[in-house]
């Protein structure tokens, strides 16, 4: 496809400099784009990839402005990052090939369904008794939407995506292949060892609640509530391979990236986000605008707003809790050593 950079200013609100019936026919990085790529520069350190890039046309913000335009064609915008963002959804919007509107002949629809006429149901997709697929909502091939569950408006589930019984994922959401949203959450009673240490299943009973907006990862679980349903509230953003314990509540526009991992009943704020491999243990309160890096584990609640990080050598427990414990002393042992060295 190719688009006139006029009307990708119209699209953008920006500021144009240069012809409006230059053309491009893809979005490309700075330094591989030719005179056919738009690019955009969002952070001044890459300065001097803008210097030297062929791009055609160049999104950049307004302290960019003068140096852009000295190489060419310029949309100027308050945030390149945010314009890159909505140009790379209406990019999506013309190039993709839209879903076809209707249940395919080979998908399973129970009885008692209710499947909205503007609705996709792929091929070899299942839809169980009660539930409802809701206006231009698509389940991709493979997909099973169980018992009662509610795939809301506009709503996209891709390929072998699972949403069990009674779980509900609201309007304008994204989950991607492999996830799974509703499976029992990992709740066992030991019995004693006079009865074999074994362990008794706890049937989870509660469901999923998903707000709007969300976007799921591929191969992220979600599990359903014991009692009380798991919560995943507007604007959430998981990333691939995350796992959400039973009766979480991950607050509005929280966003995880891979592999980070939340225990049963954590209350996680809004507006928080955590890097690839962190793990926040079961029970805590996590408060809002709370930023937690790569890796770090987090064992107890976290009430203030901020960045926290931590990452400890693996040993054996009780080496582990005195070192630890030691740890947290270094600050005031560091002040005391030197109090001590300004004396002598």
């Amino acid at each position: 496809m190719q688009a006139r950079i006029g009307e990708l200013q119209r699209l953008l609100g920006a500021e144009l400099i240069g012809n409006p019936d230059l053309t491009v026919a893809r979005i490309a990085p700075l330094e591989t784009a030719g005179a056919d790529a738009i690019s955009f520069l969002a952070n001044p350190r890459y300065q001097s990839q803008l210097l030297g890039t062929q791009a055609g046309c160049v999104i950049v913000g307004p302290a960019m402005r003068e140096l852009a335009a000295a190489r060419g064609a310029v949309l100027v915008c308050a945030d390149p990052y945010l314009a890159y963002a909505r140009l790379s959804q209406w990019w999506a919007q013309q190039a993709r090939r839209p879903a076809e509107v209707g249940i395919h002949r080979s998908a399973v629809v129970e009885e008692g369904a209710a499947i909205a006429a503007t609705a996709t149901i792929a091929a070899f997709a299942y839809i169980g008794r009660g539930a409802r697929v809701e206006a231009a909502a698509v389940v991709g091939a493979h997909s099973h939407v169980g018992d009662d569950a509610v795939v809301g408006a506009r709503t996209l589930l891709k390929a072998r995506v699972t949403l069990l019984e009674a779980c509900r994922i609201g309007q304008r959401g994204i989950v991607h292949s492999g996830a799974v949203i509703g499976a029992d959450g990992f709740g066992f009673a030991p019995t004693g060892a006079d009865q074999g240490g074994r362990y008794e299943k706890i049937e989870q009973l509660g469901g999923v609640q998903i707000g709007d907006d969300v976007e799921i990862g591929a191969n992220t679980c979600i599990d359903r509530g014991a009692l009380e349903d798991t919560v995943i509230e507007d604007g959430v953003k998981l990333d691939n391979l995350v796992q959400i314990g039973h009766n979480v509540r991950v607050g509005a526009h929280t966003a995880f990236a891979g592999c980070v991992g939340v225990a049963g009943s954590a209350r996680i704020g809004r507006h928080c986000t955590a890097g690839g491999g962190a793990i926040i243990l079961g029970h805590l309160l996590i408060a809002d605008h709370v930023h937690i890096t790569a890796a770090t584990v987090v064992s107890r609640s976290i009430r203030q707003a901020g960045q926290y990080s931590g990452m400890f050598p693996f040993d054996d427990n009780a080496s582990w809790e005195k070192n630890a414990a030691t740890l947290r002393q270094l600050h005031t042992l560091r002040d005391r050593i030197r109090a001590l060295e300004k004396k002598s």
